[in-house]
């Protein structure tokens, strides 16, 4: 139960962070342009949900020497998973001329998604010793923290791909 919810935890901080916000191209005359937050932007909105997350948490004196480990990785993964996304958007442009067949793209995919692993477990492996030590007040305060922002994430989702 406890690895769930840190790996909850990591999900939707990254799935809801600020990069969730870049676009992956520009619209055409008379589309509607979507933000694309500049890399300040993107710092001050993840820092903005990790503050947010350690209010919610309410640490102890205790709890707050565990918190710094867990902060460096969610920024890491927010930082990697930025990193990726303009490696992706890049990599786009340069195939623009042609087709990107569809065994690259299962490639690239897995790439991707073993990159988010890796931060997945570093984010884990940073969140619980603090995880261990959250009474069940603080506990119940995380999860609807993160059914907020898993929320609000796939509304995005679904904006975009709709």
């Amino acid at each position: 139960m406890k690895h769930a919810v840190i790996a909850a935890t990591a999900a939707a901080l990254i799935a809801g962070s600020a990069v969730t916000y870049a676009a992956n191209g520009q619209g055409g005359p008379g589309e509607r342009q979507r933000w694309q937050p500049s890399a300040e932007d993107r710092a001050i909105l993840t820092d903005s949900r990790i503050v947010a997350l350690k209010t919610a948490l309410k640490l102890t004196p205790d709890q707050e020497k565990l918190w710094p480990a867990v902060e460096t990785a969610l920024k890491d993964a927010a930082k990697n998973r930025f990193e990726r996304r303009e490696a992706a958007r890049a990599a786009r442009k340069a195939q623009a001329e042609g087709p990107i067949d569809p065994i690259t793209r299962m490639r690239s995919a897995a790439d991707r998604m073993d990159a988010t692993a890796g931060d997945l477990r570093k984010i884990a492996d940073a969140s619980e010793p603090l995880y261990k030590t959250l009474d069940e007040a603080q506990k119940r305060r995380l999860s609807a923290v993160l059914r907020q922002n898993f929320r609000d994430g796939m509304k995005r989702h679904h904006w975009r791909q709709g």
